[in-house]
Parts: structure tokens; sequence; C-alpha cells
């Protein structure tokens, strides 16, 4: 709560207080007169009575009404303060490879899949007031979860992600993308964004990635593309009935060169992460790239006070005018 005088320069008139007061003392004694007497003993033992001792009091109300009145003119408020906020969101789809190729451990202490899980958790609770959705893809694709605003829910069904298995297992990045697109297509938001993370070569689905790109520059939707994977080979889990489970090293293919083409298309950028840490700051990147729009603004309403105070005042006035004119009043 805000307290302010809107006028305060009228304040300054608070200065006749000590001027009446003045006033006034010197005309009590200016109207004293004086009577010689042999003996003052007995005078001495004559107390005022009430009526005289209260009669300096209709010179109190006047001062207290005059202090009222200039406080009124002064007009005191109090304000509180109120904020009308305007966000612009995005939209933004998260599309993810979970190929079998997803299992390589070289995003210690996790394998790709997981690695891929976590920053996209942090990346989620991050975000405020924007629509995200997830798409999943390895041979096909589909929808993990529609644009929403329900960030538990979209957290809930990231957590339920597993590796494909083999009857549809592969690498759609043009069918991934189209779906992630077909997510945005009606999306009124003033940025599109899909950003597609993927760690193999696309050699699934029924559209090449990029023409699924051209479809996504012409609806006006920006695409970051992500690969994941270290540099030359990687350790990945194998089961065997005989042996259990064991590491074989797997040979890294990532095509950066369509990965590259479509960001450029679509006015994205690629990014390329060889382990947790780099993941981590891609994700962080993009979210600094792609930010929501707040517009905030502040102001003050105000409530005016004077009119009490006129009150009070007109009220004291009126008061000593009363006693003035009756029990306070002079009879020559």
């Amino acid at each position: 709560m805000i307290y302010r005088f809107a006028d305060p320069t009228y304040l300054i008139l608070l200065l006749i207080l000590p001027l009446m007061a003045w006033w006034y003392i010197r005309g009590l004694r200016s109207r004293s007169g004086k009577l010689k007497y042999s003996d003052i003993g007995l005078l001495k033992q004559i107390q005022p009575s009430a009526k005289q001792k209260m009669r300096h009091g209709l010179f109190v109300l006047r001062l207290l009404a005059v202090t009222l009145l200039i406080l009124a003119l002064a007009r005191p408020q109090s304000g509180s303060k109120e904020q009308e906020i305007s966000t612009e969101g995005v939209d933004i789809v998260l599309a993810m490879d979970v190929s079998s190729s997803m299992l390589a451990e070289d995003f210690k202490p996790h394998n790709r899949l997981e690695a891929a899980k976590l920053v996209a958790r942090e990346f989620i609770k991050g975000r405020k007031n924007d629509r995200l959705g997830l798409v999943v893809f390895a041979g096909e694709s589909f929808t993990q979860c529609p644009l929403t605003l329900d960030y538990g829910v979209l957290l809930s069904l990231l957590e339920q992600i597993k590796v494909a298995s083999k009857d549809w297992d592969g690498t759609a990045i043009g069918m991934g993308i189209v779906n992630a697109v077909n997510r945005l297509r009606d999306s009124k938001a003033k940025s599109k964004v899909i950003i597609l993370l993927t760690d193999g070569v696309n050699n699934s689905g029924q559209v090449d990635p990029i023409t699924a790109a051209r479809i996504a520059k012409a609806l006006g939707i920006k695409i970051y593309t992500v690969g994941a994977g270290t540099e030359g080979t990687a350790m990945y889990p194998v089961e065997d009935p005989i042996l259990g489970k064991h590491y074989v090293p797997m040979q890294v293919q990532i095509d950066e060169k369509v990965l590259k083409q479509i960001a450029d298309i679509t006015g994205g950028k690629y990014f390329r992460a060889t382990d947790s840490e780099k993941l981590k700051a891609i994700y962080e990147a993009i979210g600094k790239m792609e930010k929501t729009k707040i517009e905030v603004k502040e102001y003050t309403r105000y409530t005016e006070y004077f009119i009490y105070f006129l009150v009070a005042a007109l009220i004291l006035l009126l008061l000593e005018l009363t006693l003035a004119n009756t029990y306070f009043r002079k009879i020559p």
C-alpha cells in the first residue's frame, strides 16, 4: 500500500498554526486586567472553574479544524500497485528419435535416449506460457503428446518413452518432421518451433527430410536440429542368450549435411551433441533463442481521502461555533 499527498505544496500552510497559537496567547495577555490588593493570600486559594479551564479547548478545536482543512487541500491518497501482463507464447514440438541406436552408451552415465529425456525434462520445466508437444519417431512417427500447457501431463508422457521395438525400428526423420508440422499446422502462435533430435541417417518413411523441411518453411515453422552421438564409435549394448549383456563398438553415423539443410531451409540452426553436457547446453541455447515475449504494465490505482478530512474539519468548526454560542457564551 502506498500513501501520499497529491498536492503536497499546500502543506506549507501548516506554518500558520504556530502563528495562530502566538496570536491567541498574545490576545489573552492583552485582554487581562489588573487590580491591586493589600493581601492576595485569599485569592491564591481560589481555583479556576472547570468551565474556565475548558474554554481554551475552543481554540484547540479551531487549530485541529484548520489542520484538517490544510491536509484536505493537500489531497491525501492511498494507492495499490497493479500489473497487467500480456504474453506472446511460443509453440514448440520436441521431435525425438527413439530408434534402437539411441541405446548407445556414449552419453555417460546414461544412454542417448535417457540423456535426451533428462535434458528435455529440464527444458520443459524452464518454459512458461508456451504450448509444448512431443513427437517420437523411429521407422514410423507417433504423437506422444499434442500441444499443451499442462506440463505435468507432458512430463509424465515423456517418462513413458522407450526405444522402438524391432517391428518399427529405423530412422524416419522426414516422417518425424511431418508429424511435428501437423501438430503445429493450426497454431496461431507468433513463433512455431520444432526441436528435432536424432542420432542417425534417414532410412525409412514416405517423406524425405528435405521435402518435410520445405513443408515446414511454407507454414512458417522453424526447425532446430540436433545430432546426438560421439565422434567415431560408441559402445552399444547387446543381449545374448548365452553370453548375457555385453557391449560391441558401433560406428556413429549422423547425416549432418541433411540436418544442416533442414535447419537452413527453415531458418533454424544445427547443433552437434557429443556428450550429456553439450546436449544440455544446446537445449539451453535454443531456449534462450526462443524466448516468450512478456509485457508487464505496472500502474498504481489511488483512492482519495480528502473528503474525510474535510468533513472532520467542518464538524470541528461547527462544534466550536456551537460551544462558543452556548456553553462558553460570554454575556457583556
